[in-house]
């Protein structure tokens, strides 16, 4: 094959007698350090368990730390005082770069949960920040039982009777099934 373009020659440089070839700036591969993830979320679980605040906790489940349990306690005063939910939160190998996917185990009848237990709230999806952890994840969905989003509706039922609070209590309570412990 013929030389082209300056002295290359299948994709191959020719020696510049100007100096080396410019560096490209290509981003360098990014590595998961599982160490500092593990590291991350154990210092996470000793912050949230000394934090003692109320309504909220969580714990890995069994032996892997990626896998977490959670429980939330609906907020005094608001049509949820008395519920109890769980939570799962899964942990990717990237996380805190990436925030964790948290469903709701219990049924939660809510206008930013749909009925498979996904929650429609910023700071899982587009607001992520490495700054949150789990006790902000957790207090966040907590605030969020008694003000949600009904702009943003996943449950558009629950969206629309939200406006009567007596008749959403009614209907949290229909559907409320107290998890089991």
């Amino acid at each position: 094959m013929a030389a082209m373009n300056g002295g290359y020659s299948d994709n191959t440089p020719a020696a510049d007698p100007a100096g080396p070839p410019a560096k490209q700036n290509v981003a360098p591969a990014k590595t998961v350090d599982t160490q500092s993830v593990l590291k991350r979320l154990q210092s996470e679980l000793m912050s949230l368990m000394m934090s003692g605040d109320p309504g909220i906790s969580a714990f890995p489940e069994e032996d892997n730390i990626f896998n977490w349990k959670g429980t939330i306690h609906g907020s005094k005063e608001t049509v949820f005082e008395g519920t109890e939910y769980k939570l799962s939160l899964s942990f990717p190998a990237d996380y805190p770069f990436k925030p964790p996917k948290v469903k709701f185990e219990t049924g939660c009848f809510h206008p930013n949960v749909d009925v498979f237990g996904n929650i429609c709230l910023d700071i899982l999806q587009d607001k992520w920040s490495s700054a949150y952890d789990v006790r902000t994840i957790l207090l966040s969905i907590q605030s969020l039982l008694g003000e949600p989003n009904t702009s943003s509706p996943l449950n558009t039922q629950a969206a629309a009777l939200w406006s009567n609070q007596e008749e959403y209590r009614k209907m949290v309570e229909k559907l409320y099934n107290k998890p089991a412990a």
